[in-house]
């Protein structure tokens, strides 16, 4: 068995191909499109990368087939922003061999120590805006729109292989088919409505989309900036990634508050297209396209994936009002299951108002470290 540093165009196929070789059809694991994990690992196309460097290693067995991959990830904006020298390993994959995982973690720990990182954490794939940790519970079931899926033996390896827990992290679903939480939501709407007159709730509009993108950024940055791990994205990131989902948003589903015309919360909830993506086996060629245009009329849940009011306004019943309203439009569209993704195991406040919504912890997943918190 060997690792080796991918550093041609062949070696990098064989990077993106690998998980095929781990998950089986009958697998709950939603192979991601090609396109979009190309996308997400090039320097060219993708703008985290204009803070971050990589280095991606693949482990082969004494016959020369893969049977492993990992990156080893720096982020510099991390480590400014949270001024914690650590790096991320990221985009794991592996056959159950622990020789195999040792190697590789090793191999991502080795480099990132070469580069002045003392520190690793993951997985990252490629940072805490993205998807990250291993699945720690609920592995009977599917992952939503951009969470991962892991083979429980990840957990062994990982352990096994000196890594400590750092962060679980918990996914809620909830069932959004009609009962009594819109009324009970109305009576906190209606007492927030009256102390802030100035309020405004809206939809995310298609034609103010630029606009909304802005208020998107604004807030995003100003509320979550004091949460474990975060790091505040780019203009040229949240640009990014809005033009991709701009195409899969239901404008419904997106909730922005203003107070004077000054954004301050916002919520969003995307369709969960890990029901179609399911379907295509990672490409949209020769038939895929028919078949997203054909399934996604079909999706029927979501997954609630930011959901913040900037701290000046919080427990404000403002969080309330956009539950309220989002709530409300998934009822009338149609979804009968959101979602609530991910959360820290130590937000107090936010798992509590998630099980006020009659959310129930349905899967789980652990960020590892090769230190202590």
């Amino acid at each position: 068995m060997k690792i080796i540093k991918v550093e041609n165009q062949k070696q990098f196929r064989q990077f993106i191909r690998f998980p095929w070789k781990i998950y089986s059809e009958e697998s709950p694991w939603v192979p991601p499109l090609i396109s979009d994990v190309i996308e997400i690992l090039s320097e060219d196309k993708n703008p985290f990368w204009l803070h971050a460097k990589k280095q991606l290693f693949l482990a082969y067995d004494d016959n020369n087939e893969t049977v492993g991959r990992i990156a080893a990830i720096i982020d510099n904006n991390y480590i400014s922003f949270q001024n914690d020298n650590c790096g991320f390993f990221g985009f794991f994959e592996s056959v159950d061999n622990q020789n195999v995982a040792n190697a590789l973690f090793t191999a991502a720990k080795a480099w990132l120590n070469e580069q002045g990182v003392p520190k690793m954490m993951g997985p990252m794939n490629p940072s805490t805006n993205d998807e990250c940790g291993f699945l720690l519970d609920g592995f009977d079931i599917a992952p939503s729109l951009m969470m991962t899926y892991t083979p429980k033996y990840y957990l062994k390896l990982a352990e096994t292989a000196g890594l400590k827990k750092l962060k679980d992290l918990y996914a809620y679903d909830m069932d959004v088919t009609g009962d009594s939480r819109v009324g009970r939501l109305g009576r906190i709407v209606e007492m927030a409505k009256k102390k802030l007159p100035a309020l405004k709730v809206r939809c995310l509009q298609k034609s103010t989309f630029d606009e909304d993108l802005k208020a998107a950024i604004s807030i995003y940055n100003r509320a979550w900036e004091k949460n474990w791990g975060f790091v505040p994205w780019t203009d040229e990131e949240f640009v990014s990634i809005a033009q991709k989902l701009k195409m899969l948003v239901d404008p419904e589903m997106i909730i922005i508050a203003t107070i004077d015309d000054q954004p301050i919360g916002m919520l969003i909830s995307l369709p969960d297209y890990n029901q179609v993506l399911k379907k295509l086996n990672g490409s949209l060629l020769p038939f895929g396209l028919f078949k997203f245009l054909y399934y996604k009329n079909k999706i029927d849940a979501l997954r609630l994936m930011v959901m913040g009011v900037v701290k000046e306004y919080r427990q404000k019943g403002i969080e309330a009002i956009m539950y309220e309203k989002g709530l409300t439009n998934a009822l009338k569209i149609g979804y009968k299951h959101c979602e609530l993704s991910w959360i820290l195991e130590d937000n107090v406040m936010t798992n509590r108002t998630a099980e006020m919504m009659n959310g129930k912890v349905y899967k789980k997943y652990r960020i590892y470290g090769d230190f202590d918190v």
